[in-house]
């Protein structure tokens, strides 16, 4: 007899045995009960970026325990329901969490009945070895003790260290009859955004590449429905501009092919819910991200005809969490009562005060404001200083600037007394700081690194800088020539000689691909971490009165409409931007003055609207100076200057006789 093979699309395909003949019974003959069943209602829902925010908080967080009782509703509502993430369910979390190595924040989505999830870049923070040895071990049967994640974790993208097989691919599960396949994807962007030391060995391949190979083998071992779990995201929450082939989000919506029925996605901490018609597909395809910590889910509803496998439609929608009214999980919000009770100790503990906040950057976003990764703030200077601070010492290295990526900043200071639980939430990552010596050339080049590669998902990271280090900019020129001075000490930075540099362990091995790092010599481990240097300089900062907050520019837009040179009796045009730190409540110059020597020679007022994009162009300003018909001829500066804020940046011009 012909065997039947039932294809995801629908189609079935009879094949008949060597010397067998096909013979078809008549149409009149064929029963109701060979007819197409009714349809099955399977549901998917999904998240992303959770980043254990176990705790209620007026900023759209919901809390674990909500966000389980959202998750709960939805089952309620469909049996046939899926839970599923798209990575960065641990990692950069709340003090609550990040206390416990992020066991709390495992057992919550355990309880949860989380099915399976993408890794996400922030599950490798503690490495390859952690991550599957640790955050993934198993249930113990003998000792009744509870491993790590209960979900399976998927990575279609990536080849483990020595030929390992111990993150799957995809996974797949039964829901009343019908095939569900997942297909998991992490950023290619991986290497950059974790220390390498931690990964090293595993490989990151083509996203678009793994996930269509995947999805045409579920499809082939008889998935009917297959769903990508992809930690990667829109820059924008604009769908019309999702399609942009030119970004590497734009390759994975218009690349993944057919096999794949939705896709949800997440990194870039954006809420979308789109939909794209794809070749091949009979409904548009749902492309969703449910913005971060666990604020709103993902809803996905797959109509499926049973018999056949085909997807008949699929609806999808955003399901506000926050202000949904969900009743609180009880168990859930058990294990969060205990991961506080377990933190209070530690976390309680006072290591100093602060005169008034210390900020990350903030730019304009669809629903207001958000972090700016690309923005100059209080917080990131503060962090460099504190790291050049610990690693002073001859023992430690000497250090005589530091540098902070503006990534590893995850939560403000706010004003007053600082706790441990606060300086943690700040920088949970843990990391050690590495003292090593670079050139004057490299970190000119270090630098030039701010402007990302071209498809990264963010364009421009703006490091913190420690004081004393200072540099102008001119983001108009070509890539690796847009710093145009660089000042130490208020000296010119001597590209030759070799400074004493700290960054922390993710920075020093060339995250966030700032790969200058990796060519510096010397390397040292300070025998510190981020969070200790914190704790140290605090208390040695604030024994008898508060940390002051420092709001002066470390660094500057400047352009020269007219040239670098200006006649004697003449004028001098600077454009100036970047002249503001963004952060709410940051203090801000009104006016900004430009000296010649020490009397001012031109000002004006500054425009603080805030520019989007993710850059440092907020603050802008153009001056016109004039030169004094006695002003001595040669290479001079003229001191572009905020009074109310501290900046004193230099700008170097010739003066001409005419």
């Amino acid at each position: 007899m012909p065997s039947v093979t039932r294809n995801k699309r629908g189609t079935v395909a009879l094949a008949a045995t060597a010397g067998a003949s096909l013979v078809f019974a008549p149409l009149a003959l064929i029963t109701p009960a060979a007819q197409a069943a009714a349809p099955v209602d399977i549901t998917v829902v999904g998240t992303n970026d959770f980043h254990g925010r176990l705790i209620r908080d007026d900023r759209d967080i919901p809390g674990a325990a909500a966000y389980a009782g959202a998750v709960e509703s939805l089952r309620a509502a469909n049996p046939n329901t899926l839970f599923a993430a798209a990575g960065d369910l641990i990692g950069a979390t709340t003090f609550e969490s990040f206390i416990n190595q992020d066991k709390p924040t495992i057992d919550v989505l355990n309880e949860m009945d989380l099915d399976v999830s993408a890794t996400g870049n922030h599950e490798f923070d503690q490495g390859y070895d952690d991550l599957v040895n640790r955050v993934m071990a198993p249930f113990d049967a003998d000792t009744n003790a509870k491993g790590g994640a209960e979900w399976q974790y998927i990575a279609a993208n990536v080849d483990e260290p020595g030929g390992a097989d111990l993150i799957p691919p995809s996974w797949t599960t039964d829901v009343a009859g019908v095939t569900v396949g997942f297909v998991g994807a992490v950023t290619e962007d991986l290497p950059s955004l974790v220390s390498p030391d931690g990964i090293e060995g595993l490989t990151v391949t083509d996203i678009v590449d793994a996930t269509n190979a995947e999805a045409a083998q579920l499809t082939a071992d008889g998935a009917d429905v297959v769903v990508m779990l992809v930690h990667e995201g829109a820059p924008s929450t604009d769908c019309a501009t999702m399609t942009n082939p030119d970004t590497a989000w734009g390759e994975i919506v218009n690349g993944v092919g057919a096999d794949v029925d939705a896709i949800v996605s997440g990194h870039t901490h954006l809420k979308y819910s789109c939909d794209f018609p794809v070749t091949g597909l009979a409904f548009p395809r749902p492309v969703v991200s449910a913005g971060q910590y666990g604020s709103f889910l993902d809803k996905l509803d797959f109509s499926v005809e049973p018999t056949t496998g085909e997807v008949l439609a699929v609806s999808h929608e955003t399901v506000d969490v926050y202000n949904g009214g969900y009743t609180p999980d009880p168990d859930v919000q058990a294990i969060v009562d205990q991961a506080v009770a377990d933190a209070e100790g530690p976390g309680s503990v006072v290591l100093g005060d602060i005169n008034a906040d210390f900020k990350r950057a903030r730019q304009p976003t669809d629903t207001g404001t958000g972090e700016n990764r690309g923005g100059e703030s209080t917080l990131g200077n503060l962090v460099a200083e504190v790291q050049r601070w610990s690693t002073r010492t001859k023992e430690r290295g000497g250090a005589q600037i530091g540098f902070m990526n503006p990534g590893g900043l995850r939560q403000d200071l706010a004003a007053g007394e600082v706790t441990y639980a606060e300086a943690a939430g700040v920088q949970p990552f843990a990391n050690t700081l590495v003292n090593m010596d670079m050139t004057g050339d490299q970190i000119k080049a270090l630098l030039e690194q701010q402007w990302q590669p071209e498809g990264a998902s963010r364009p421009f990271l703006r490091m913190g800088t420690s004081r004393g280090f200072e540099f102008t900019q001119d983001a108009d020129r070509a890539a690796g020539d847009r710093i145009t001075a660089i000042y130490f000490r208020n000296k010119p930075l001597d590209m030759a000689a070799t400074y004493s540099v700290t960054a922390n362990s993710f920075l020093a091995s060339g995250g966030d691909n700032f790969t200058v790092f990796r060519d510096a010599t010397a390397k040292r481990d300070a025998g510190i971490t981020d969070l200790g240097a914190m704790v140290d300089y605090l208390a040695a900062k604030t024994a008898d009165k508060p940390l002051k907050t420092r709001f002066n520019q470390h660094a500057i837009g400047v352009q020269l409409p007219g040239g670098k040179k200006a006649a004697r009796g003449e004028t001098l045009v600077l454009d100036l931007s970047s002249l503001d730190m963004t952060g709410e409540g940051d203090t801000q110059d009104r006016v900004i003055r430009v000296k010649l020597g020490k009397k001012t020679r031109g000002k004006s007022v500054v425009d603080h609207t805030l520019v989007p994009g993710g850059n440092d162009e907020t603050g802008q300003a153009t001056v016109t100076v004039s030169i004094p018909k006695k002003a001595k001829p040669g290479m001079r500066y003229v001191k572009v200057f905020g009074k109310k804020t501290g900046t004193s940046i230099k700008v170097p011009v010739r003066i001409t006789r005419k």
